[in-house]
């Protein structure tokens, strides 16, 4: 009787630890599928405010002094005072005309012709009359200079020589490889400007960011019911075995989504710039400087890749003592446990399931990138904080989104969870442990 509640009590709790890995792992899929996206589309982000294809590109720059030279060109305005002046010179000009032309009329003509058109025009144009008229002709010009519509053809005129320079050679060599990047990236969203791009990727992105971290704190629960379980069944020796083997699957789901998501994330930007070009302000935002997110298994393989012998010796030595051997130690703790004695007595199961520990580097990766973050993050906002200038004619704010990502509180949880499973072992094994 006892032996059959003991069967019935083992396979309930296998199907409800069952149940439980198989939420653990649609969690950890859902948070390794959302990892790789949001980093797709912060790359996406980080491409399209770039630095070098804004505030270092000569389209932007040309779009934006076109804007202000139209501008002043359309609502300029003169002050009283200016008006007089510009009327005083407008008239000296005109006198001088006046003048310049009297002279001509009243040279000495040796033909007939001659005199007789000098008799003509000193018979009919009289130049008191129109030296009289100037402060009005002068008036006239003035208010033609005013006229609307005629600082619309001066704003079309600047604009045409604007549009000349977009079709010269002169334009920056990133002009093309620009507009095509933004155009995949506006079909890739169903968007039709900068503007809206960036609203929608960043409203994208947060909901991300909080779903992710959701997935994350969830399958974080299902460990702790995990642990809660062994707890409740600690005095019940013949269910060991089983809870054991059960706790290894949820380890490996652990390690799988802490070695492919995200672990840490780089991103420094200039939030915004702003100067003051003729009497209107210039404005730039979110220039991303630079970018980088990255797995353990993301840096391994771009340390395999480099062609130095040194940057390929590190990252096998990752793939080795990060990897493959808390790998080897999870399986070799199964091993151990269920087989029979001459197995589970094999040096090399034992070691693996006792001794490799002091081996695995998977707790020295978490405290390598903990200080990374530390000291990277230390060095970019100091950095960052010298190029913060704030004035009447320039203002530059910048920000550091440094930040760690789901993927290391999830290693580091499969750290933590893996040291108490090593602790467990040893009390319930039956062989020795030594």
């Amino acid at each position: 009787m006892a032996t059959k509640k003991t069967s019935i009590t083992r396979l309930l709790l296998i199907l409800g630890l069952t149940l439980l890995l198989g939420v653990e792992g649609y969690f950890g899929y859902k948070l390794h599928v959302l990892s790789a996206r949001q980093e797709e589309i912060k790359t996406d982000y980080s491409n399209v405010n770039n630095i070098t294809l804004g505030l270092f590109s000569v389209e932007q720059w040309r779009d934006k002094v076109a804007g202000i030279v139209n501008h002043q060109v359309r609502h300029f305005t003169l002050s009283p005072k200016q008006k007089r002046s510009l009327q005083t010179e407008v008239e000296q000009v005109i006198y001088a005309l006046i003048n310049k032309a009297e002279a001509i009329v009243n040279k000495p003509q040796k033909s007939i012709g001659g005199k007789l058109k000098k008799l003509v025009v000193k018979t009919f144009v009289k130049t008191d009359k129109i030296k009289a008229q100037v402060p009005e002709f002068a008036k006239s010009i003035l208010a033609k200079v005013d006229n609307p519509e005629n600082k619309a053809q001066l704003g079309n005129m600047a604009m045409s020589k604007f549009n000349q320079a977009q079709h010269s050679g002169s334009i920056d060599s990133t002009l093309d490889a620009n507009h095509k990047l933004t155009a995949t990236l506006y079909h890739k969203y169903h968007v039709d400007s900068p503007d809206s791009l960036n609203r929608k990727l960043s409203s994208v992105l947060e909901s991300m960011r909080i779903e992710t971290y959701k997935y994350c704190f969830g399958m974080l629960a299902c460990i702790l019911v995990v642990l809660a379980v062994w707890w409740l069944v600690r005095t019940r020796v013949e269910l060991h075995a089983t809870l054991f083997v059960m706790s290894l699957f949820f380890a490996f789901i652990l390690l799988a989504v802490g070695l492919t998501a995200s672990m840490i994330e780089v991103d420094a930007r200039i939030r915004s710039l702003d100067f003051v070009v003729l009497g209107q302000h210039v404005y730039f935002e979110n220039q991303v400087l630079f970018y980088q997110s990255k797995s353990i298994l993301d840096v391994v393989k771009v340390l395999v890749k480099q062609p130095g012998i040194d940057s390929i010796l590190v990252g096998a030595l990752i793939l080795c003592f990060s990897i493959l051997f808390p790998l080897m130690k999870l399986s070799s703790t199964g091993i151990h446990l269920l087989s029979k004695r001459k197995l589970a007595e094999n040096r090399v199961i034992k070691y693996f399931a006792f001794q490799s520990g002091k081996w695995s580097m998977a707790d020295v990766i978490v405290i390598a990138i903990l200080m990374t973050y530390i000291g990277l993050n230390g060095l970019l906002e100091s950095q960052l904080s010298a190029l913060n200038i704030q004035s009447d004619q320039l203002t530059i704010l910048t920000t550091n989104n440094t930040a760690l990502q789901p993927g290391y509180i999830i290693f580091i949880s499969f750290v933590l969870y893996g040291l108490i499973l090593s602790t467990i072992l040893k009390f319930i094994t039956p062989y020795d442990a030594h």
